[in-house]
């Protein structure tokens, strides 16, 4: 009688049951088959916390196929993902088939090839209790606040809202970051730039210091001014010449928050885009040559560390693909942030065959999956390799009583750079690079130029930066990070606006209500505190009980005292204006949230009742009638298109962003698809492409 091996999803049970053969008997649980109730709390609250778990609605057929396949079976072994999620998983389905939890029957595997289930199904063990009770504790303490604070919002802000533990932070961060922005003064600042010849090469200088060495910023038009006369009739002579080596090392292989920051940066994915693309790689996909196989190692880990066999394997490859001059010496090592050993179970996410390029597997796979292997590839590969390698060279130029400097390098060995260097979210300043240059030698000014410059205030957060801040902060861990940030978007708390989080009117009413009723709830500190709490549930050294209990008691104080303090008082959510007069009052309209999203509303309701679908003018027409404002709109999916505003008259309608360029040739908006902007109007044909850095 064959052995049933249980996985979450069919991909995975493919890829597995390949490598198992006739002896087993591979199927999916789809995921989750137990949870809280929906309806109601499902806590018991009175005696320790305890969770009433049910059959999730619909899964009842699959429990009994489950349950009647594992009653068939020699032996049933759980190989659920090697993480919080899986362990819960593995333990419901446990208790629904009657397993003995303490029994080897529990199997991971941290990579989905031959290799790695032989591994896995080498070293059965029995199900780990602390990793389940530390998911257990989470789910129960996300439970309680959202039972008990949504109804509590309902009342006192509007009805259908929720409230999240981790989300409510993650907003408080987005909204505080909104607020820092809101009262930035700009402070005006002029850069004084000495555009310098010698030998013919030119260089740019920069205005630094006087002649005691007083760093010098000119804060207006003046003061700028005033040092450009200072300037004149000077000669600019090399005072001082630096010249240095430095070695720039490789970023360590991915773990979960800096791959979906670096695929955020890199790739324009979302935190939950990456993840499934991630997903789709570890469970196996197809590749010509090899069969069905999982390409990267387990993708839900903050842990850095890298095999000895990896390592060794990568350092082969990198030998023979670029010679053994770019092999890193001595082996690597990274502190990893985590402070639990337990998060330290998995590898770093790497390519569970090194070997295996990326533009091998392109022949097999397309789309994210082949755009984020070959990132997680690359990063890993370069890990591998040896150091950059520059000199440095950086000059002070005397010109009267001031000093400018500049500073540049050049790249003796380009070591890991020949194949990664890792994305960045700002700007850095820029190094230019400088012509051969000697102490005393005098330099020939060619241009003396000031530019107004002002301070900026902070970005707002995307979500590489926001995941970034969660991670520093001590918030969520590598399986939440994608779903806060989905969360809150879906609840209309945070918007994207062209790829920056920016909090709604909604959230940041809310922000503010829990700000002021709830501070442990939305505060930094108390929240990272309480994953530390968790870590600890799951490496054995706290009871989840006890940890529940110690966050409830005060979270329930502040609950009875919230509702004291706001007894009889709502708060309410401004309308956000807008430009449009209602058509049939001659009041302003505001934008409004429903149920479906946003519309537009007269700002005189309920004596006017006028409502209009909130569609935005990309300031586009229409090229088919020449008289309508081309529209953004959402089809009944979300998917965004654009579609003319005299619709159903003119039913002009295309996928393609219009632009603010007009058509060379007859004058018309253009639209972009790729690289290439077109005229769609008809008998023109004009096309041209994009000009690199976004403009056109």
């Amino acid at each position: 009688m064959a052995k049933l091996v249980i996985v979450e999803s069919p991909a995975k049970a493919k890829t597995i049951g390949k490598y198992l053969g006739r002896d087993y008997e591979v199927t999916a649980s789809m995921g989750h088959i137990r949870d809280l109730p929906t309806s109601q709390l499902g806590i018991d609250v009175e005696h320790g916390y305890t969770p009433q778990y049910i059959s999730i609605k619909g899964k009842e057929k699959l429990i009994k196929e489950l349950k009647s396949q594992a009653k068939k079976a020699e032996q049933v072994y759980l190989a659920t993902d090697p993480d919080r999620e899986g362990e819960a998983i593995s333990w419901h389905l446990a208790s629904i088939l009657g397993l003995d939890p303490s029994q080897p029957n529990r199997i991971t595997f941290d990579e989905i090839t031959k290799k790695g289930v032989q591994e896995g199904m080498a070293h059965p063990r029995a199900i780990d209790e602390d990793l389940f009770n530390a998911q257990q504790a989470r789910r129960v303490l996300d439970r309680l606040v959202g039972y008990k604070l949504s109804p509590f919002l309902w009342r006192k802000v509007r009805r259908g809202l929720s409230a999240g533990r981790v989300q409510s932070v993650a907003v408080r961060l987005i909204d505080d970051r909104e607020k820092e922005i809101e009262a930035f003064k700009p402070e005006e600042y002029w850069n004084v730039d000495a555009t310098l010849s010698a030998g013919g090469k030119k260089f740019t200088a920069r205005l630094a210091t006087d002649a005691a060495g007083k760093k010098l910023l000119p804060k207006t038009e003046a003061e700028a001014r005033a040092i450009e006369a200072g300037l004149q009739g000077a000669d600019y002579v090399v005072a001082e010449l630096r010249r240095g080596k430095r070695q720039k090392t490789p970023t360590p292989a991915f773990i979960t928050s800096t791959l979906q920051q670096e695929a955020s940066r890199r790739l324009g994915f979302t935190a939950t885009r990456t993840m499934r693309a991630a997903q789709t790689l570890y469970e196996g996909v197809d590749i010509a040559g090899h069969g069905t196989m999982g390409l990267i190692t387990y993708m839900r880990t903050d842990s850095l560390r890298i095999s000895d066999e990896a390592v060794a394997a990568a350092k082969e490859y990198i030998t023979g693909a670029y010679g053994a001059q770019y092999v890193c010496p001595y082996k690597r090592t990274w502190k990893t942030r985590s402070a639990t050993a337990a998060q330290d179970a998995h590898e770093a996410i790497r390519p569970s065959v090194p070997a295996l390029t990326p533009d091998e597997v392109d022949k097999s796979i397309s789309g994210d999956t082949a755009k984020l292997y070959r990132m997680i590839w690359s990063r890993f590969m370069a890990s591998q390799m040896a150091d950059c390698q520059q000199d440095t060279v950086s000059v002070t130029v005397a010109a009267g009583d001031y000093r400018f400097r500049a500073s540049g390098f050049t790249v003796t060995f380009d070591g890991f750079t020949v194949l990664y260097e890792e994305a960045t979210d700002e700007k850095e300043k820029k190094e230019t690079s400088l012509p051969p240059l000697e102490e005393g030698q005098v330099l020939r000014l060619k241009e003396l130029k000031s530019e107004q410059k002002f301070t900026q205030p902070p970005p707002r957060y995307t979500e590489a930066t926001l995941i970034r801040a969660l991670e520093e902060n001590g918030i969520g861990r590598p399986s939440t990070y994608a779903p806060i940030i989905t969360t809150i978007i879906d609840r209309g708390y945070v918007e994207r606006e062209a790829k920056k989080l920016k909090p709604t009117l909604l959230g940041r009413t809310v922000d503010g209500l829990m700000l002021e009723q709830f501070p442990d709830i939305v505060d930094v500190a108390f929240s990272a505190e309480m994953e530390k709490k968790l870590d600890l549930v799951e490496s054995g050294k706290a009871d989840w009980r006890e940890t529940v209990d110690q966050f409830y008691q005060g979270f329930d104080a502040s609950l009875k005292a919230a509702e004291q303090n706001m007894e009889g008082k709502k708060v309410k959510v401004p309308d956000e204006p807008s430009d449009e007069v209602c058509d049939k009052c001659g009041r302003p309209m505001v934008i409004k949230s429903g149920r479906y999203g946003k519309f537009l509303a007269c700002s005189g309701f309920p004596e006017c009742r006028n409502t209009k679908r909130l569609v935005k003018d990309t300031g586009g027409i229409c090229p088919k009638c020449g008289q309508g404002r081309m529209l953004l709109r959402k089809s009944a999916k979300g998917r965004v298109y654009y579609g003319c505003e005299r619709y159903p008259d003119c039913d002009f309608m295309t996928w393609d962003e219009p632009v603010p360029t007009k058509c060379e040739k007859c004058g018309a908006t253009l639209f972009k698809k790729g690289s290439r902007l077109y005229c769609a109007k008809e008998g023109c044909g004009f096309e041209t492409t994009v000009q690199k850095g976004g403009g056109q």
